[in-house]
């Protein structure tokens, strides 16, 4: 874990990332120049997670931006909203990676008046911007996720919510790592994720690597464990959040929130407000991505494991409903039912914050 999951080498004019598909056999840093080859890296996952798809693309707009060979505002414009488009349809669930972009189109719509150049300049502040906010918020919802639990708690996690799918601390894992740091000891308990196993990919491999107590277990064991009384709290992450509190995340996501609910363990879904799409009324509007067949079938197996022309269902998602989560934790605090007044009570402190912040 010495090394960044996203960076930019703006030497270079490329970003920069860890190959998430190598790990945990190989620890390979992969650098992307084209709009191919970014928008490769997200849909292939070699870099995933909601944050760290959003400082990608951030970054990667940035780099085909620098390479854009004109003074004209118009054609740079004309230019970069199709790349921008471009490496906005690699992902559809994920709502960072739209946010990220639309982001940086503000940038050079509020730059119109001034040359190219300065518009670049402007994307690279921006592009920074972005990730340095990552990190500030992934500690905040460390600092808020660590108030619902107490040291030598069973914590459960689905999927990869890390430092593999941020800048820095995770989302999810958060609070894992701040309590790592102050003697809290936590033991936690990874699903491995079926069918992509980031759990035991990722979430294994980088909590084992910061000297986490973690566990590794199948997703048919998260009622086992709940039962036998040795899960306190389930933190997971997610991918989008609707206006009412249904969330979006890794597909197995509502079976471990509906299990623990049963048992009556509280699951606590941690997202930046960017993850927040309040547009979205609820659960049913979120589209939900449909892969391959084959990382059901063949990934990860020495031979094909099912019978050739077996048809298969391969959602990389499901939407928890808000019903099943006990809290929704952002960087400017925890939400609670009622979500459609909670999170938008979220959104006026964060614009709150932001005016005192230019005041000053």
């Amino acid at each position: 874990m010495d090394y960044d999951t996203v960076r930019l080498d703006d030497e270079n004019n490329a970003v920069v990332i860890i190959d998430q598909t190598k790990l945990p056999g190989k620890i390979e840093i992969i650098s992307l120049h084209t709009a191919q080859e970014i928008w490769n890296a997200i849909y292939l996952l070699q870099v995933r997670g909601a944050p760290a798809i959003g400082v990608a693309a951030a970054y990667g707009i940035y780099v085909l931006a620098k390479r854009m060979d004109t003074e004209d505002y118009d054609i740079f414009y004309r230019e970069f909203v199709r790349q921008k488009e471009y490496l906005d349809s690699s992902r559809p669930t994920a709502v960072n990676l739209s946010w990220a972009l639309n982001r940086m189109q503000r940038v050079v719509e509020a730059h119109s008046g001034e040359t190219v150049a300065q518009i670049k300049e402007a994307l690279h502040r921006e592009s920074v911007a972005i990730q340095e906010e990552d990190i500030w918020v992934c500690r905040m919802i460390g600092e808020h996720g660590l108030t619902l639990v107490k040291p030598g708690d069973g914590i459960l996690t689905h999927c990869n919510a890390g430092q593999l799918a941020t800048s820095k601390y995770g989302t999810a894992t958060a609070p894992i790592y701040l309590g790592e740091e102050r003697g809290y000891h936590f033991h936690v308990f990874a699903d491995e994720t079926r069918p992509l196993l980031q759990g035991a990919r990722l979430t294994a491999f980088e909590l084992q690597s910061s000297g986490v107590d973690v566990t590794l277990i199948c997703d048919n064991m998260s009622a086992t464990v709940m039962k036998n009384g040795w899960v306190n709290a389930v933190f997971v992450g997610c991918d989008r959040v609707a206006a009412n509190g249904d969330a979006a995340n890794k597909i197995g996501t509502s079976v471990v929130a509906a299990v623990a609910k049963y048992y009556g363990v509280p699951v606590y879904i941690c997202a930046p407000t960017s993850t927040i799409d309040l547009n979205t009324p609820t659960g049913a509007g979120i589209t939900i991505e449909q892969r391959p067949a084959e990382e059901v079938t063949e990934m990860w197996y020495k031979e094909r494991m099912a019978p050739e022309g077996v048809k298969v269902f391969n959602p990389a998602f499901d939407v928890t409903d808000h019903e099943l989560i006990a809290g929704i934790v952002t960087e400017y605090g925890v939400a609670r039912a009622p979500y459609t007044e909670s999170l938008v009570a979220i959104f006026a402190e964060k614009e709150k914050r932001a005016r005192e912040k230019k005041e000053a």
